[in-house]
């Protein structure tokens, strides 16, 4: 019962930040989804092609069951799966993420909690190099959620938009907002005066 439980509320909260992180690529430029917007070159279009990548490892090889997507050997990783290039479309990295949630789910949903797995790329003094999938689920959930958070921050410095889903979307208050920002900085600068 328990298992059952747990299972249910881990892919339902990964399937809340799957969609949370597609929504921040709506109503956006394609310059904007590709852009870096960080000094370590993090995007929003290369979010969600690394975490399609990210399922597709853990979903796939851990488990013995190859992602139907091709991917390069997890030896050769060069960083070229954070971002987008020129040649590959926006559809074409958004169906790569969509494709491999069918073959996440169905390792989620065919494999019971405590079926065991190991991951390869992880160094051999890991102590949990021999994984099961509640432990991958959890680990995937994390690693989901973390970078559905980076997504909302990019997505707040292009235009303002907050939030995790299209329904609790609320009209930009930029008055309200610039006095919240104000009140912020009187404290910061109030418990820690910049020295002139």
């Amino acid at each position: 019962m328990i298992d059952d439980f747990a299972k249910d509320n881990l892919h339902h909260r990964l399937w809340r930040d799957r969609k949370a992180l597609l929504w921040k690529l709506d109503g956006l430029s394609e310059y904007d989804v590709r852009r870096p917007l960080t000094a370590t070159g993090t995007n929003l279009l290369g979010l969600v092609k690394h975490m399609a990548t990210v399922e597709a490892r853990y979903f796939g090889e851990v488990f013995d069951r190859p992602s139907p997507e091709p991917l390069p050997r997890w030896q050769d990783s060069d960083g070229s799966d954070l971002w987008a290039t020129k040649d590959e479309t926006r559809d074409q990295i958004i169906g790569f993420y969509r494709r491999t949630w069918e073959h996440s789910d169905a390792t989620i949903n065919e494999l019971p909690l405590d079926a065991p797995g190991h991951v390869p790329w992880w160094p051999e003094s890991t102590p949990a190099l021999h994984m099961n999938l509640f432990a991958i689920m959890v680990h995937v959930l994390c690693e989901s959620t973390r970078h559905a958070g980076h997504a909302d921050i990019l997505r707040e410095s292009l235009d303002g938009q907050t939030g995790m889903r299209p329904e609790h979307e609320q009209q930009i208050d930029e008055e309200a907002r610039a006095a919240y920002c104000a009140k912020i900085e009187q404290a910061a600068r109030a418990a820690a005066p910049i020295e002139a």
